[in-house]
């Protein structure tokens, strides 16, 4: 099985985490020029029972959240940054939820880049930040980022050009609408968040991966 970590994060205050390790298997696409096609990241995934539903291109920084109905699978198309998982932003100002003091404490801080995989479990927060190349933060895919539209997924994946630090994102066929929780939404209800159902199966490794991973 390729390298995978694991981080195990306990509940705080105001995010849920999950009883369920997030996920991070390094190098596991073999980018070529700093990017790789997306289509074929999304083969793997539809191959497996999940969902591409997005691609998004990252800016400086992005409100710290998570998905309290779906796991989540992103995978890095180009570039690189840093995403906190497990902690709450606490300070409406980007800068100091960021940088300073307007967090939860702990969490972990994972550096990510291009090839990398991570597996969120619902429930777990993240938040990307010093995206490079740094660029506008934008959904590069056509619609709300709930699906791609049109007959042809694949296509349309093939054709959208990637600049930045791009990631792309997947969810379990079965249960995989998302929503967004910046944190305090669940509160006294985690256990709701912690019974969303196990994917069948991973969604890069097949029956490998989380399949071993999540017990």
């Amino acid at each position: 099985m390729p390298e995978s970590k694991s981080y195990n994060l306990e509940p705080t205050k105001l995010i849920p985490n999950s009883p369920y390790p997030l996920l991070h298997y390094p190098n596991f696409f073999d980018p070529e020029d700093g990017s790789y096609d997306a289509a074929k990241v999304h083969d793997t995934f539809v191959s497996n029972g999940w969902d591409t539903q997005w691609i998004f291109r990252y800016g400086s920084t992005q409100r710290s959240h998570y998905h309290s109905q779906a796991h989540e699978c992103m995978a890095v198309l180009s570039g690189a940054a840093t995403i906190r998982f497990g902690v709450a932003d606490t300070d409406p100002d980007m800068q100091n939820n960021t940088y300073g003091e307007g967090k939860e404490e702990g969490g972990v801080e994972v550096d990510a880049k291009a090839g990398d995989v991570f597996i969120i479990p619902a429930g777990v927060s993240h938040k990307t930040f010093n995206a490079s190349p740094a660029e506008e933060f934008k959904l590069l895919t056509p619609g709300e980022g709930h699906g791609i539209p049109g007959p042809d997924a694949r296509q349309t994946l093939q054709e959208i050009p990637i600049s930045g630090f791009t990631m792309i994102g997947a969810y379990p066929h079965e249960n995989g609408v998302w929503d967004f929780c910046a944190g305090g939404e669940q509160t006294g209800e985690y256990e709701k968040v912690w019974s969303v159902p196990k994917p069948s199966r991973d969604p890069v490794m097949g029956e490998a991966g989380l399949c071993e991973l999540w017990k």
